[in-house]
């Protein structure tokens, strides 16, 4: 079924229109596979998403189960994971459990970027600088986009459209300036047809000399940066020095030489085993506990003793005003509360993270080995352009597919994440077919990692289910290509 298109547009009007065609075919492969009824919808490529979470391992239901009966006030559970914090990356550093990593962001970027609006005196307002890539509408969304051609880009994702659905996130006072990455690319895909980042190429030196002028051009305003924490070619952070990425160090050091805060996006990343704080030098880092750290749902804050003290203060964990060491009570973000069940639950996590790092590094390699070996089943003629990186940061797995669209030549169907929102997005939709949950798989950039029906109680990898994960994924590529004229 080779089909011929003069514009890549065309390939995706295509595909939209023959949407029930391929997920009746993708649903048949299901079954020929070996996906059986019993498998749909408990078996997956992701750890987690916001919709549908990961199982958790006998010790960490233990110790949830063990609390649920029991009186104990929730500022023990603040000390005891304050002091885990501090046992590894040192005594500078400190730590609060949030109800989610979002949570943590709105949290931290009002503590350390928001101007104050109290006092006598003219209102001020603030910039934060970031790079234009992945998940931008997180770390983004806070303060409103400037240039102004960003507006409608940060609105549209995962918000509803145009501005009223950020209206609530943006803080006061705050502009957001997006700087696009060096080497970057954000050519339209999708049947939403939108810029999709394309960072396989991102030069870290080049981008942070970047950074370095605009900052500068906004220096009677700049009161931050942020960025994501990941540590993949795909997310734009492959340039690496003593493993660490220059761009993360480069901004690391521009925040530093203008006194500002650097706050880290880690939604997807792990403590004590990933990015390393101290290695990249950031003030701030905030993870999603229930994505690849196997804890129940809630987001973890790790940061430098100083900026954590206003956000354990807006928490309500710093102490009591009439003068304590710590407390658990109201605050200007109580409703971020985490409650006791997630304290005990993400405590439980992070001690086997830090304690038994193996068990969750022998599962990523077992998942990077499967990934190889189905990868290879596809047709040699779709696996030209393709990047696959282990990270240990996600214990996840990259498939990046970004460069089968090199040198004007049409490749593996992109789709954006407009197209994930809206429901266009054809290969999240033919995994869902065949009856996985869907891991994030936008931008050409196919993020897979351990936790949904693939791990058993000790987080050790299930190989069945999860190789019938990736080949499911692989043959979605497969037939999606077909109806794109790839082969």
């Amino acid at each position: 079924m080779a089909n011929k298109f003069e514009y890549k547009y065309q390939v995706y009007k295509h595909l939209q229109a023959n949407q029930a065609a391929i997920y009746a075919e993708v649903r048949k492969i299901a079954e020929e596979i070996g996906i059986t009824p019993e498998m749909k919808g408990n078996i997956g490529l992701t750890g987690a998403v916001s919709g549908c979470h990961g199982l958790l391992s006998r010790e960490v239901d233990k110790a949830m189960s063990d609390v649920a009966r029991r009186v104990i006030p929730s500022a023990s559970f603040d000390e005891k994971i304050r002091d885990l914090v501090k046992s590894y990356y040192g005594d500078e550093y400190d730590a609060a459990l949030i109800s989610t990593c979002e949570a943590g962001l709105v949290v931290s970027y009002d503590a350390l970027f928001v101007p104050p609006t109290m006092g006598k005196g003219e209102d001020y307002r603030a910039r934060y600088l970031a790079p234009y890539e992945r998940h931008m509408h997180h770390q983004g969304a806070y303060g409103k986009p400037f240039p102004p051609r960003y507006k409608e880009v940060v609105s549209e994702r995962g918000e509803a459209a145009g501005e009223y659905g950020v209206q609530n996130k943006r803080a006061y006072n705050v502009d957001t300036v997006f700087v696009k990455p060096a080497g970057a690319q954000y050519d339209c895909h999708g049947i939403k047809y939108c810029p999709c980042p394309d960072l396989l190429h991102v030069d870290g030196t080049a981008t942070v000399k970047k950074f370095e002028e605009i900052a500068a051009r906004h220096a009677d305003t700049f009161a931050g940066i942020a960025s994501l924490a990941y540590d993949t070619p795909g997310y734009g952070y492959g340039e690496k020095k003593d493993g660490i990425p220059v761009l993360q160090t480069g901004l690391s050091a521009l925040a530093a030489k203008y006194d500002v805060p650097y706050v880290m996006d880690n939604a997807w990343g792990v403590p004590f085993i990933g990015t390393d704080i101290r290695k990249v030098g950031s003030d701030v880092i905030i993870y999603s506990m229930d994505k690849a750290s196997g804890a129940p749902t809630c987001g973890l804050i790790i940061g430098k003793e100083e900026p954590m003290v206003a956000i354990r203060r807006c928490l309500g964990i710093h102490g009591g005003r009439w003068g304590t060491l710590s407390s658990h009570g109201k605050a200007a973000h109580v409703g971020f509360d985490p409650g006791k069940e997630a304290l005990a639950g993400a405590f439980a996590a992070m001690k086997i993270l830090k304690e038994h790092p193996e068990i969750s590094l022998k599962a990523v390699d077992d998942l990077y080995k499967i990934c190889l070996e189905e990868f290879e089943l596809l047709p040699s003629a779709l696996k030209k352009g393709w990047s696959i990186y282990k990270s240990t940061n996600s214990l996840a797995v990259e498939m990046n597919y970004g460069d089968t669209w090199r040198n004007g030549e049409f490749g593996i169907p992109v789709f954006s994440m407009e197209d994930m929102y809206a429901g266009s997005h054809v290969l999240q939709n033919c995994m869902s077919q065949m009856g996985l949950v869907p891991t994030i798989a936008y931008d050409g950039n196919i993020y897979i990692s351990n936790g949904i029906g693939n791990l058993d109680e000790d987080g050790k990898l299930i190989e069945l289910p999860t190789r019938l994960s990736v080949r499911a994924a692989m043959k979605s590529v497969e037939v999606i290509s077909r109806y794109a004229g790839l082969i």
